[in-house]
């Protein structure tokens, strides 16, 4: 079973390298030499740091994955919610995937080969650390753009009573979300960026409820969605904005006393365990530890003396 094993990974170390090789160091240029008839000039290239070489390495690795169109939009709406915007992110991602994929296995086996476990608990540990480095940038993903929601949902308040002053005071609608964009820039990025990207939109020739729309589903905030609809809905109406505006933001400061108030009605039923489990086995051992060692050194003895 061991040398079926080591043959096993060899063949599949030696496959890979070599399909890493043919595509990542072949280059085109003898090809070229037989096509035109003439050499070709080798540029002189500048040279670039490590960790635009991995880069680049990343990105040509994510091409080699198949993926669905559908899935990869998935994937691409998923890279925007958690801030990542750049041409090659899709390719960057797949890329960590496959080279986490293979690496992590290769560990777990250097690993657990010395090891007295079973075959089978070692092929398990070695299939986990696989799952685990292919799926494992998808959930660093995720965690990023819920951690980014979150900063977009803590800025969303101050942004929107600034929308209201600026509005109140005179501007139009695109005025303000570039003013909101400007004042929140260092304040809350993540925020400032979205309303920045709206006012760009804008300034492209999209339509006003579809800037709006697209802020809505780049996000992925049940808050600034209901903004955005009170916009699109004050726009399509004709209503006043700044009247819309200061309701919504009476609205949202209501809805945020009330969830406060009922995490704070949360609260001593949360805590039941954690003085039920930590603080009352200490209390108990305080109160009655000296009790009981009084017991055990006076009262026992005394009473099989009798």
């Amino acid at each position: 079973m061991p040398v079926i094993f080591s043959v096993v990974i060899f063949i599949v170390a030696a496959v890979a390298f070599a399909g890493l090789s043919l595509k990542l160091w072949l280059r085109p240029k003898e090809a070229i030499e037989r096509v035109t008839g003439f050499d070709v000039e080798q540029e002189q290239e500048a040279p670039t740091h490590p960790s635009l070489v991995f880069r680049d390495m990343l990105n040509r690795l994510g091409t080699m994955l198949p993926a669905s169109p559908k899935d990869m939009t998935v994937m691409q709406r998923r890279l925007v919610r958690a801030g990542i915007k750049g041409p090659n992110s899709l390719k960057v991602l797949y890329g960590a995937k496959i080279v986490l994929g293979v690496l992590l296995p290769l560990i777990m086996t250097g690993v657990v080969w010395g090891s007295t476990a079973e075959a089978f608990n070692k092929m398990t540990a070695v299939l986990a650390a696989a799952g685990m480095g292919f799926f494992g940038p998808n959930e660093y993903v995720s965690i990023m753009s819920r951690r980014r929601q979150k900063q977009i949902r803590r800025g969303l308040p101050n942004s929107l009573d600034l929308m209201v002053v600026c509005v109140e005071s005179g501007l139009g609608l695109d005025q303000a979300i570039l003013q909101v964009a400007k004042e929140l820039e260092h304040a809350h990025p993540e925020i400032s960026e979205e309303f920045a990207m709206v006012n760009l939109e804008l300034k492209a020739g999209k339509r006003r409820s579809e800037a709006l729309r697209n802020l809505a589903e780049r996000t992925a905030v049940d808050d600034l969605k209901k903004l955005v609809a009170v916009l699109i809905q004050a726009d399509r109406f004709g209503t006043g904005v700044a009247q819309s505006l200061r309701a919504h933001s009476d609205f949202m400061r209501v809805q945020a006393r009330q969830t406060a108030e009922e995490k704070a009605a949360k609260l001593g039923v949360k805590l039941v365990f954690p003085i039920f489990f930590c603080i009352l086995p200490s209390l108990f051992i305080v109160t009655v530890g000296p009790v009981a060692v009084k017991i055990v050194r006076e009262l026992i003895p005394m009473m099989s003396g009798v």
